[in-house]
């Protein structure tokens, strides 16, 4: 006997991506639910490339109680009303949003790298899935980390349009094209153009001059992976529809060098390293879409500091950093908890 899944905000870039993992991912469904709000309701979407076609429902009727699992992926103001009422019905709630994800009682999950935390799920019933830009750095730096214990990571974003949902991605088509042609590329969604630049700033400023954006990376590391590791991040929106990217600078408590680096890279979970010392020889957002994997290249010492190591991280932020990791969540609270697919 399989489940019984509902995936909520089913006809966003997300939602629609975690019915395709599932499909392709083949997880053990009875039945799937796709819900989202009431103007998507009666809306036709497919299930993956599986052939079967679900039939939108309204989440504002919808009732969670007899499901097993809620994959919710429609922002935080929904989050923070529907994933208690389904939590409280009994279905266990997976959460892409940010609303849950400091909170000390709802584990926090990239399954590569701390898997055991899923334990503390029952207190509320909800798990959250971290920050897109999160996901895949905490994919790199958990092998790293066990091997040499990381003191303290400096990390640059460059961060896809598809990170600001469907107005981003059009607004970067839209002034792509309106440029060439000669007509206004006005900013609606984004603060500044967007088609042809880079903009330092994602979410709102906080007191102290980062972004919220940037705050996300910096505390969900340390509930994650480690409290003690100090972080500071700059995170970029550039002009790329999908796949995220990252500069990293980590500083180490012990000697590691590039080649242990790679070797360990290599063996990890999760992470593919493409490393080649040559043209080409790296990996970049456009060749990551559509797959699982985080990818690191670059990898070399930093003689500017002691035991000092530089990555390049790439992902589909839509699919580890958001709808993968939902269903790697999933398939984790199966295999540990609810055992009904066994």
């Amino acid at each position: 006997m399989g489940y019984r899944v509902v995936v909520v905000g089913a006809t966003g870039n997300v939602g629609r991506e975690m019915l395709n993992i599932l499909a392709e991912r083949e997880f053990p469904a009875d039945e799937i639910a796709a819900v989202a709000s009431p103007r998507s309701t009666g809306d036709v979407i497919d299930y993956g490339d599986s052939g079967k076609e679900l039939r939108v429902r309204n989440i504002e009727h919808f009732d969670f109680a007899g499901w097993d699992i809620a994959l919710f992926a429609a922002g935080s103001d929904v989050s923070k009303v529907y994933a208690p009422r389904a939590a409280a019905a009994g279905c266990t709630v997976i959460d892409n949003a940010s609303h849950f994800r400091m909170d000390p009682d709802v584990p926090l999950i990239v399954p590569e790298v701390n898997p055991e935390a899923i334990d503390l799920y029952r207190r509320k019933n909800i798990i959250a899935n971290p920050n897109c830009s999160t996901a895949q750095m905490v994919v790199a730096l958990k092998p790293l980390h066990d091997a040499a214990k990381i003191k303290r990571v400096v990390v640059a974003t460059y961060q896809s349009v598809s990170g600001a949902g469907k107005t981003g991605m059009d607004e970067l088509f839209e002034q792509s094209r309106n440029i060439f042609v000669g007509d206004p590329a006005e900013p609606v969604k984004f603060t500044k153009q967007i088609a042809f630049n880079v903009i330092p700033h994602i979410d709102s400023f906080l007191d102290d001059g980062s972004t919220k954006e940037e705050w996300k990376m910096v505390v969900e590391t340390k509930k994650i992976l480690d409290p003690k590791i100090r972080v500071t991040a700059t995170c970029v929106r550039v002009p790329v529809f999908v796949g995220h990217s990252e500069a990293i600078n980590i500083e180490f408590e012990n000697e590691i060098s590039a080649e242990e680096a790679r070797k360990i890279l290599r063996e990890a979970p999760g992470i593919m390293l493409v490393d080649k010392q040559e043209d080409g020889g790296y990996v970049t957002p456009v060749e990551c879409v559509g797959e699982y994997a985080t990818y690191v290249s670059r990898v070399r010492e930093d003689p500017t500091v002691e035991n000092g190591l530089s990555i390049w991280c790439v992902s589909d932020n839509l699919r580890k950093g958001a709808a993968l990791n939902a269903v790697q969540i999933a398939e984790l609270l199966g295999r540990r908890h609810l055992k009904k697919a066994a």
